[in-house]
């Protein structure tokens, strides 16, 4: 690990931001206190934030704030896919698949492909599982049809062929294997990216911020009372429009409105387990369970990534954990398609849980459609809540469609409608991939050290073209380039990078959401108080 010789010299650069850096704490807070906003955002979810985007290049004052981190929470503890919703065909819901299809397509071709990446996907039919391979093969086919064809023909594959992508693919009774296209992410990264063309557009952003109480103006919600929960400072955000994105705890700020609001949302937890490989996998596996769920095993991040649970979940959001029960399910639901050596506790090195926000009412969460649930206060707050990664960018619009529309205008007239937006705007960083790893692998200064290339390659897809600018700041301070972790792609830079670009505060913020270091297992007690230390050097 570093040595703390070469940690004490970063603080150095502390002393000295980068141009470009974030203002303060205390910057924001004054400038979110002293201006009036058109729309103030409560929640940085990826709901909220896609809001907050395309609100601001509406050309709305935009204000978003967050009682944790930016993707804390349920954002950024999903199981990482753009996808079109393969078991959404078994309810006939064609229209649905193409329409998610088409977001996928948008977002890992035009909007973010420096952040996404096509992954094949192996579904296997086994004797006695509860479909069978003339139907999925049929299912695979309409999917990649409904995908126009753009990552390649769903087809069936011998079990032969399948076993040597995935070394680790359970073969007993293995009938055929139906292949299909989606795309993964980052979901934290994704966010993050997405938080920062909200602010590029124009959006004051301040995250651990929670919110007190609500400003009403004769009986209108006109802003809220915030307190920063890392100084306790007390401050207020006056606004037009208050838009509820809390996501899990809608109703809760429902209820700060009208403390008789009915519930809106019901809540359904999945848990997820991150293990280290056991050997190479080119493709991921999707294995039914029953007839409506599917177990997912996908390579992510250089590890595996195990899941989903799917249970009605009716405790504090907050508490929200992976259990013992969840655990012992995930790994006995993965061992129906993968072999025994990889699903050893041993390989765990990170667990957890996010809240899937759902629309309210009886029926199986599993079965559920995500759906947004959108809904207006007695004060005129609107609440919405629910949907799903793959269509961040269409809930965005759909919102802001739908704030446009309502009585009596707040917001009033003075911005352009979400239909003359531009449609496919992409995200900051926007570039090959490739191109970027090659160039940090080639342009490196002599006698500059040379970067690693699974360093180049994991800042090529984390940052896109904004790898070039941690590069630069690790060749101007060598010890910036040094690994945070000898056991992962990550080095130094990032960390300041995260301090003065990405609102890191903590070192939760820095070790879960902005890398991957907790999600390795490497966030030791030692590694967090040496991130803290260049977090507290923040100007």
């Amino acid at each position: 690990m570093t040595s703390p010789t070469t940690l004490q010299s970063v603080p150095a650069l502390g002393t000295h931001p980068a141009s470009g850096s974030n203002p303060s704490r205390a910057e924001t807070r004054e400038q979110l206190a002293r201006a009036s906003y058109d729309l103030l955002v409560i929640g940085g979810g990826i709901l909220g934030i896609s809001t907050a985007w395309h609100a601001a290049q509406s050309g709305l004052r935009v204000a978003l704030v967050d009682a944790g981190d930016f993707a804390g929470a349920t954002s950024s503890a999903s199981s990482k896919l753009l996808h079109g919703g393969l078991r959404y065909l078994q309810t006939g819901a064609v229209k649905l698949v193409a329409e998610n299809h088409f977001e996928r397509r948008a977002v890992s071709r035009q909007v973010a492909p420096h952040l996404a990446n096509p992954l094949t996907f192996y579904l296997p039919v086994y004797r006695g599982g509860p479909h069978s391979a003339a139907k999925l093969g049929a299912g695979v086919f309409a999917y990649s049809a409904l995908s126009a064809f753009g990552d390649g023909v769903g087809h069936l594959l011998s079990p032969a062929k399948a076993a040597q992508d995935v070394p680790e693919l359970r073969t007993d009774n293995l009938k055929a294997v139906a292949v299909y296209g989606d795309d993964q992410m980052n979901d934290a990264r994704m966010a993050l990216m997405t938080v920062r063309a909200a602010v590029d557009a124009g959006t004051v952003v301040l995250n651990h911020a929670a919110v007190t109480g609500l400003r009403t103006t004769r009986g209108r919600v006109t802003g809220a009372e915030l307190k920063d929960r890392l100084t306790g400072e007390e401050f207020g955000v006056d606004a037009r429009l208050v838009l509820n994105a809390t996501g899990p705890w809608v109703d809760h700020l429902r209820r700060m409105e009208d403390p008789h609001a009915a519930p809106s949302i019901r809540l359904s937890k999945g848990a997820h387990l991150v293990l280290k490989r056991t050997a190479p996998w080119k493709a991921a596996l999707a294995t039914p369970i029953d007839k409506y769920r599917i177990t997912f095993a996908l390579p992510w991040e250089d590890m595996l990534l195990l899941g989903t649970t799917d249970e009605v979940y009716e405790g504090d959001p907050a508490d929200v954990s992976v259990t013992e029960s969840d655990i012992s399910q995930i790994l006995d639901e993965a061992a129906f398609s993968v072999r025994d050596q990889q699903l050893q506790r041993d390989l765990i090195t990170y667990s957890f849980a996010g809240l899937r926000v759902l629309p309210g009412g009886p029926g199986d969460t599993a079965k559920a459609k995500r759906e947004t649930v959108v809904t207006e206060g007695p004060g005129g707050m609107l609440s919405v809540a629910g949907g799903k990664w793959t269509t961040f960018r269409h809930i965005g619009r759909t919102v802001l469609k739908k704030l446009e529309e309502l009585p009596g205008r707040p917001l009033g007239d003075d911005f352009e409608p979400v239909s003359e937006l531009p449609k496919r705007l992409p995200l900051p960083g926007v570039a090959n991939p490739r191109a970027v790893e090659h160039r940090l692998l080639v342009d490196r200064p002599a006698p500059g050290p040379r970067m690693g290339a699974d360093t180049a390659r994991h800042l090529a897809t984390h940052y896109g073209s904004l790898a070039f600018d941690i590069a630069r700041l690790a060749n101007e301070h060598p010890e910036l380039a040094e690994r945070v972790h000898p056991d992962a792609p990550e080095i130094w830079a990032q960390v300041v990078w995260a301090r003065d670009h990405e609102w890191a505060e903590t070192p939760d913020d820095v070790l879960r959401r902005r890398t991957t270091l907790t999600i390795r297992g490497l966030a030791t007690d030692e590694l967090r108080a040496r991130v803290g230390e260049v977090l507290d050097k923040k100007q």
